[in-house]
């Protein structure tokens, strides 16, 4: 007995924080249970020898999928319960055909651009990405036959057309353009629906990865993208203690991915898919916290005597930037960068080391706020010179909003960034650190 679901297109007026409760499982196949078990196994029984034979069919492409129903469970590195219960779930948000769920969000892109993109092929991509990513596409791929090249993050499409145009003249034309939008951890926001217009006139994809925002403040797919990834451990995890990763899009690029999941191992575990199951149903509410608090915070910072740029979609001034986010975001989410005022590495260390309610690690997304510092953590795989060229300087502070009451975070914030100007509490170190019990 499982708990899958039956493949069937949701209700039209149900909304996706509603259908987060229930949609893809079916409680009288799971003993009654209102929430979906935990399939702790790696393989599964099958009721006859015939069975097994027309599920392996169907998993290694030797006999046609019928898209209106689940394909047999064989192992869990192939499928399982919990899996494809969150998959049919993470498809309502974005509005998806199908989805596929990874052990990490690296492991969601890894594998989606090792699937879709042929060997000799070039992926164009904005910049910056983040620091994982950047590695991936600056070191790995060319090692392994593919090209890439970059532009600046927010480019026109004239300039990326142009782009394209000149790598087709070389005789090696591009195959995938990749952005990250809001750009990380600079939030320079890129137009999809352009780009994606000119990826189409040149015969390439156009793969957006949504981290930052989230699918309630920005939908890809639906502004041409053909796929859109997402570290699932941030916003859609929100808790912290999960990694995981899924990529969105149609049926057939989806199957195409999910033939190197298999094959790579990269699924994720039933476990993680589970507390993921649990997260999606506060998703909305949780999202939304952080959003309203990051509006307060940001304009606390914009008016702050030793903050010199706040970066955050909510307060662009640049006008371009601003159409941008009007025509493709319906909120500004929950990310912040910001630098500080006549500040090099040293003194946004200090800063760093005076927070106490804010966390001071990497990652974002989850219910606690957490700051750090892209030049030497998050980014410090790229040339400092490199850095420079895409607007990460040592003053840079990324800031991640959690669900924490607003003025608590202000208060923090403020009591650290007195201590830029305290040349005592700088010569005495970092405060003592609370490991709790």
């Amino acid at each position: 007995m499982t708990g899958r679901g039956s493949g069937k297109s949701p209700p039209g007026r149900q909304r996706p924080e509603s259908l987060m409760m229930s949609w893809g499982y079916r409680p009288e196949l799971s003993e009654g249970a209102v929430k979906p078990p935990v399939f702790l196994t790696s393989t599964f029984a099958f009721r006859s020898a015939e069975e097994g034979k027309a599920f392996f069919a169907e998993a290694y492409g030797l006999a046609p999928h019928d898209p209106k129903r689940h394909m047999g469970l064989i192992y869990s590195r192939l499928n399982n319960p919990d899996l494809e219960i969150l998959e049919d779930r993470l498809n309502l948000w974005d509005g998806a055909e199908a989805s596929a769920v990874f052990s990490s969000g690296m492991a969601a892109i890894s594998t989606s651009l090792l699937a879709l993109v042929p060997l000799g092929g070039v992926v164009l991509f904005a910049r910056p990405v983040y620091g994982g990513t950047d590695y991936l596409l600056e070191h790995l791929l060319p090692d392994l036959g593919m090209s890439t090249r970059e532009f600046a993050a927010g480019a026109d499409a004239a300039t990326v057309d142009e782009l394209c145009r000149r790598l087709a003249g070389s005789g090696s034309p591009c195959k995938m353009i990749f952005l990250e939008t809001p750009a990380n951890p600079t939030m320079t926001l890129t137009d999809i629906e352009a780009v994606a217009e000119v990826a189409h006139r040149h015969d390439a994809l156009c793969v957006v990865d949504n981290t930052l925002l989230g699918p309630l403040y920005q939908q890809p797919l639906g502004l041409g993208a053909d796929l859109v990834v997402y570290s699932a451990t941030k916003y859609l995890g929100g808790h912290s203690d999960l990694v995981a990763g899924t990529a969105l899009g149609s049926r057939e690029l989806i199957e195409r991915v999910k033939l190197y999941r298999t094959i790579l191992g990269t699924m994720l575990d039933p476990h993680s898919a589970w507390l993921l199951l649990r997260s999606l149903e506060t998703a909305k509410l949780r999202i939304t916290c952080a959003r309203k608090n990051a509006q307060r915070v940001a304009a606390w910072l914009a008016q702050h005597p030793r903050v010199s740029r706040v970066r955050f979609p909510g307060l662009l001034t640049d006008a371009a930037q601003r159409r941008i986010y009007e025509r493709q975001c319906s909120g500004p989410g929950a990310l912040i960068s910001f630098e500080l005022a006549d500040a090099g590495e040293k003194e946004a260390f200090r800063f760093l080391n005076s927070v106490r309610l804010i966390k001071l690690a990497v990652s974002l997304g989850g219910t606690e706020s957490l700051v750090e510092h892209p030049a030497t953590m998050t980014h410090a795989d790229v040339p400092v010179d490199e850095q420079r060229a895409i607007g990460i300087t040592p003053s840079l502070v990324r800031l991640s909003v959690g669900i924490e009451h607003p003025q608590d975070l202000i208060d923090d914030l403020d009591q650290a960034l007195a201590c830029l100007g305290d040349r005592q509490a700088a010569a005495a170190g970092p405060p003592p650190v609370n490991r709790g019990v």
